[in-house]
């Protein structure tokens, strides 16, 4: 599940590693989260709260109190929060936190947080070994905190050994893993989501067809979250490199836009949620040569019909299914993706343009804009299991609400 919505409170202790802060903030940013940042006042000599406000979108304190007189609640902000996160955490300030020494924002905002806690140790290579430290990552651990250990490398000291913060992908990770853990196995439990992916091929001859660049990488991402999340997964893929092993997954292989549609409405009034993200060729040839074409000629002429519209079947066919379809635009993006969704009937459609450097067929990674009816949601570029979860995320929260 990935961190997009969630509200992640970033507590920075004063050690050298606070410079690390900044990317931790910038890739929770990316990736949709909502981050509040909080300082013990020795962090103030490594980082500052104008760098720190400035990535997160949100003011940054240290103190309980403002220029102004005010309160910077440390109950608000530890209520507020679905995870903090103490990096880097100092052994004075684990200390601190494992004993109940309360004299600053960072200890009484952690005091008072009922979310979970993560814990990035950084100190010098003795530090971390001795037996107070170890102790107190024990005591912080039956606390029921995550501790997420120091790395092995060149330390601020100029020694080599075990002390550094882990990295910020590191920590990133360890929550994704947490809100994965937590919610996606059961999320979708009982449910059966069918899923199309890729091309198709259309024949030309026994060796030349009309086709398309998709890789199926992003209907399979699809796939295999819906599978975490406890769903039966089935699958329904035109020609692809994609493959999975996954057992909650029912993999069919298909080539054209008839075989899948023929396979699509074995399975559909079984299913409880279909995502079309196949890219099926809208035309294929009237005729299918029996033999190759010999290349007699200098120009060759191919009378192309219909293809059937399977998502627009699906919507018509539609009775208790969530159906959700797929815009691969290039011009009029948001207009074409909303009139796409009332036509075919569809309950979401996901949009992503040709425009977007990163988006679209082959690569790894996609932008995408989500309608309903009555929403629109925009997402940063992101790596496609990370889309996947989005849209999932996204499709949750419609059938919840």
């Amino acid at each position: 599940m990935s961190v997009s919505g969630k509200k992640i409170l970033i507590a920075v202790s004063g050690g050298i590693a606070a410079y690390k802060i900044h990317f931790l903030i910038r890739d929770f940013v990316k990736k949709d989260a909502e981050v509040q940042v909080i300082m013990t006042p020795d962090a103030e000599q490594f980082v500052t709260k104008l760098s720190l406000s400035t990535l997160s979108k949100n003011p940054v304190y240290s103190d309980f109190y403002g220029d102004n007189g005010t309160w910077n609640s440390h109950v608000e902000m530890a209520l507020w929060a679905d995870v903090m996160i103490i990096a880097p955490c100092t052994a004075n300030t684990l200390a601190k936190m494992t004993h109940g020494m309360c004299d600053n924002l960072v200890i009484a905002t952690y005091m008072s947080a009922k979310c979970p806690v993560f814990i990035a140790p950084a100190m010098d290579l003795d530090m971390y070994a001795h037996p107070s430290t170890r102790q107190n990552i024990e005591v912080a651990e039956d606390y029921g905190h995550f501790i997420i250990p120091a790395e092995t490398g060149e330390l601020a000291s100029g020694l080599i050994g075990q002390g550094r913060m882990a990295e910020p992908e590191t920590i990133v990770k360890a929550v994704e893993n947490f809100f994965t853990s937590q919610t996606s196995a059961k999320s979708l439990e009982g449910k059966t989501v069918l899923i199309t992916a890729g091309p198709t091929y259309e024949a030309i001859d026994p060796v030349r067809f009309i086709g398309n660049h998709s890789s199926g990488k992003m209907g399979f991402s699809l796939a295999e979250e819906a599978s975490k999340r406890g769903a039966k997964v089935i699958l329904i893929s035109g020609p692809s490199s994609q493959t999975t092993d996954d057992k909650n997954i029912e993999l069919h292989k298909v080539t054209s836009a008839r075989e899948m549609l023929n396979k699509v409405f074995e399975f559909y009034d079984r299913v409880d949620i279909g995502i079309a993200s196949a890219a099926v060729a809208d035309y294929a040839p009237k005729e299918v040569a029996k033999e190759k074409i010999k290349k007699n000629d200098d120009s060759l002429t191919i009378e192309l019909v219909k293809n059937p519209d399977i998502l627009k079947t699906m919507g018509e066919k539609k009775t208790h299914q969530f159906l959700v379809g797929f815009a691969l635009e290039t011009q009029n993006e948001e207009e074409n993706a909303k009139g796409k969704l009332e036509k075919k009937n569809l309950d979401m459609i996901v949009l992503n343009s040709l425009r977007d450097e990163g988006a679209g067929f082959k690569n790894d990674t996609n932008k995408i804009k989500i309608f309903t009816r009555t929403e629109k949601k925009e997402f940063n570029l992101k790596s496609k299991d990370e889309v996947a979860a989005d849209i999932l995320d996204f499709v949750e929260a419609q059938l919840l609400g």
